[in-house]
């Protein structure tokens, strides 16, 4: 199983970047996707999630600013980001979890502007 993300880089405040997540080596349509990002000294948090049926949800401080898609057909997760505030500013990952075993995207990172 392979994540591959890619969208990062450094954006003004206010900006409106999306990240993008590949898929490889799993049946994506089925699988649950999830964005986490870390910031600089602190702890890795979830920040939005799609399930294979569509649903999503997302972290309170994301929430209106942040949507999580998904094309099954090209095996691949997105993150739209809207309104970026410095705060913001992390390494980005894309996340899945397969009989027990998490899965990993490599990182993007997102630095954001003032």
């Amino acid at each position: 199983v392979q994540l591959q993300a890619s969208g990062g880089g450094l954006v003004q405040s206010g900006g409106s970047p999306r990240l993008s997540c590949k898929a490889s080596g799993i049946n994506f349509r089925i699988y649950t996707m999830n964005w986490y990002r870390q910031a600089p000294g602190k702890q890795r948090e979830l920040v939005g999630s799609i399930t294979s049926g569509g649903g999503t949800n997302y972290v309170d401080s994301v929430k209106g600013r942040f949507t999580v898609s998904r094309d099954n057909a090209k095996n691949t997760v997105y993150l739209q980001m809207n309104s970026l505030k410095p705060e913001d500013t992390a390494v980005y990952y894309c996340r899945t979890s397969s009989a027990g075993t998490l899965y990993w995207g490599q990182g993007t990172q997102v630095t954001v502007s003032s």
